[in-house]
């Protein structure tokens, strides 16, 4: 859903294209044959996945979805950066997954409200988290 409570064509359009482009960064991982490439194209496939997945928890999240896909993309260039090799696949993974950091951008300032909003969404989801306790466990917690 947009920021402003529905989902438009845009935004399913926008969607669409991260989940391509996702699932051809993790295609080429698959490809290259070692286990960090393969771990790497799992994970992207796996976001890819979580991204359109039409269950309640899948759209419930699905802002958490776009960040973390967002820091993994960035993280995998970074890692490229320091250690990769630099061949023709690689670097065309790369335009790749630079292309899905501005649509994902885009996709996050049109259904979230933006970077800004979304950070602040996902230390307050933190807060909460390292907070909660079920109630069970408090019961029995010494007094």
């Amino acid at each position: 859903m947009t920021a402003r409570g529905r989902t438009d064509s845009v935004e399913l359009a926008l969607r669409a294209a991260v989940a391509a482009l996702t699932i051809a960064t993790a295609a080429i991982h698959f490809s290259l044959g070692s286990v960090l490439f393969l771990m790497n194209g799992l994970a992207y496939a796996t976001l890819a996945v979580a991204l359109v997945a039409p269950i309640g928890i899948g759209s419930r999240f699905r802002w958490l979805t776009r960040l973390a896909l967002l820091g993994f993309t960035t993280m995998t260039i970074v890692g490229w950066v320091a250690f990769g090799a630099r061949y023709d696949v690689a670097y065309l993974d790369k335009g790749i997954e630079l292309l899905l950091i501005s649509l994902l951008f885009a996709d996050i300032r049109r259904a979230d409200g933006g970077i800004v909003e979304s950070v602040r969404r996902f230390f307050g989801f933190a807060v909460r988290l390292v907070a909660w306790r079920p109630a069970k466990a408090a019961e029995m917690s010494p007094k």
